[in-house]
Formats: C-alpha cells, structure tokens, sequence
C-alpha cells in the first residue's frame, strides 16, 4: 500500500479554510500564519491535480473536486480523532461516570440488581440513567449522549442493532370492570376502536404511527402512571406481562379475550456507543446486564416447562 502523500495536518488546514470562511479566519482559529495554511491547501492541490477553490467576484468558493476533498478530509479527521479518544479510552483505569439509555420495556427491578452489583464493584462511579421509549433511545445512542443502552427493535435505529439480550412478551389488559370485559365475548379490532386506549409517551422526537392511528388515547409519561391508569379502569394497553405481574395475580388487571393480536412479543438489544472502544467499566456493566438478563430468562423458561408438565399430567 503506497503512503500517503498528504498528512493530517494539510487536511485540517482545508478543513479550517473551509469552515472558517477564509485563510485569515483559520489562520487566527489555528493560530498559524497564512501563509502556512495557504501553501498546505496549495500543496493539497499540486499533489493531487485537481483545483480545490475557485474565484467568484472577491471570494474564493469550493469546486466540485474540493466539495468531495472536503467531505472526505472531515470524515479522516473525524475518524483519526475518534481513534485517539478510543485508544485513551483504553488506557484509562475505570470512568468517572457512565450513562446508560434503557427502554421501559426491560424490568427496572433487573436494571437496579445489576447497577447495584455494578457498585458494589465501583461504589464511586456515578451513574446517569435514562428510562427512554422506542425511538428516544436510539436518538440518545446515536448522538453519543449516552455510552450503553438498552434498545427495542420498535426504535428500528439504522446501524444501532447491538446484540439480542432478552424478548419481551406483551398482553392486552384492561380493569376488570372495564366495558370491554364487560361484553362477555371474543373482541374485534372494531371493539377496541371504541375504547380508550392508553400509550406511554415515546421519549424521541417523532411518534409512532401506531399512537398517531389511534383517536381514543392518553398519554402518559411513565410507566407507573399508565399500570394506575389502566388498574383504575380509565382505559386499556398492552403491557409486558413483567410490569403487571403482581396485577395479573391479584386480578387487578384481566386479559383481554382478543380474536388475534392479543400477545405482543418485542425484542431487546443491547448496544454500545462505541462497540470498538466501549471502555473497561461500561464493558463491565454489559458483562453484569448480559449475565443477570440470561439467569432471569432461564428461570422463567424452567417455570414455563414444569407448568406444561403438570399440565400434561
């Protein structure tokens, strides 16, 4: 592979051109002289053949080869400045702070067992948590707000996917005093229509055209205030059957008896800002996440397979 024949700091010196609006302006933003930046750009020009600005009236303004050159410069110094961040990730003992994105619909009861595992190992490193729904996720991996996360394949994030943690199952349930139960038989689609149907609010920018689609609804902001909501009669949803457990077997909330469509099943990812450079103390965290997440399923299946035997039985 031949070498290059421009280095970093030609191509920063076009960047700052560029962005400054002029050799004076990057000059004084560089603190370099003008002349210095104006031969690099020049130099940029001679190696490579092409014309990187051209003169309209007094302002010198990009050609199409320097559009391209610009781009592609900005995104080699972007990447060259990720890998040095990346490489002092790696040389770092433990951070200071680690902050984590996690959809509602993974059990909160979990994510405290792991933080709280978490700091018996690191007591003094602080934790910012974000409970997000669908697409404010991926919003808050994506901008690099947060390092880890916990992501729903409902926030469907372009290049976000991480690796498969655990699947959600979901149910329709309503009060039982609500008017749907009330109907004594199999409900339609055409049913619920009628009925009040109760979201939780999504934590990204845009919503879902599922909640757009649906005239009768509340909003709500947590997940504690829609279980309340739809216990105390106000309207229905579907739900993880996690959430409601305790609801289910007091019988303060009741299946509903759906034609089809009554289970949902999500699945759930869990990502990394960085998969190349996670850092040891987020690595850690996944580690504790993954391990927890694989015991809680196992246990679960184990109470399913005896519940058919006895079935069986």
């Amino acid at each position: 592979m031949t070498a290059p024949r421009i280095s970093l700091e030609q191509w920063r010196a076009l960047q700052a051109v560029v962005e400054s609006g002029g050799y004076a302006q990057a000059a004084e933003s560089l603190h370099k002289s003008q002349s210095t930046l104006t031969y690099a750009v020049q130099k940029i020009e001679r190696l490579l053949g092409v014309a990187i600005f051209r003169i309209e009236g007094r302002k010198a303004v990009l050609t199409p080869a320097g559009q391209v050159l610009y781009r592609r410069a900005k995104a080699l110094i972007d990447e060259a400045g990720h890998l040095e961040r990346g490489a002092a990730e790696m040389a770092r003992d433990w951070k200071p702070e680690i902050r984590i994105a996690a959809e509602v619909l993974y059990p909160t009861w979990m994510l405290l067992e792991c933080l709280g595992e978490f700091a018996k190992e690191r007591p003094e490193t602080r934790i910012e948590l974000y409970e997000t729904v669908l697409r404010g996720t991926d919003e808050m991996l994506a901008g690099g707000e947060v390092d880890l996360a916990i992501r729903s394949e409902a926030g469907a994030g372009a290049g976000l996917a991480g690796e498969p943690l655990m699947k959600m199952r979901g149910i329709a349930v309503a009060a039982p005093s609500h008017p749907l139960h009330q109907l004594g038989r199999t409900l339609t689609e055409r049913d619920l229509k009628r009925h009040r149907r109760i979201f939780i609010r999504e934590t990204g920018s845009q919503r879902t055209r599922e909640v757009e689609g649906v005239e009768l609804r509340w909003t709500v902001s947590n997940k504690a205030t829609s279980i309340r909501a739809v216990s105390m009669g106000l309207g229905f949803s579907w739900m993880p059957v996690e959430w409601i457990a305790e609801e289910l077997r007091t019988g303060a909330l009741k299946p509903l008896p759906l034609k089809g469509g009554a289970e949902r099943e999500a699945q759930l990812f869990l990502a990394f800002a960085d998969p190349e450079f996670p850092g040891r103390d987020v690595e850690r965290l996944a580690d504790i996440i993954r391990a927890r997440t694989r015991d809680a399923c196992s246990k679960v299946r184990g109470r399913t397979k005896r519940s058919a035997r006895s079935e069986v039985r």
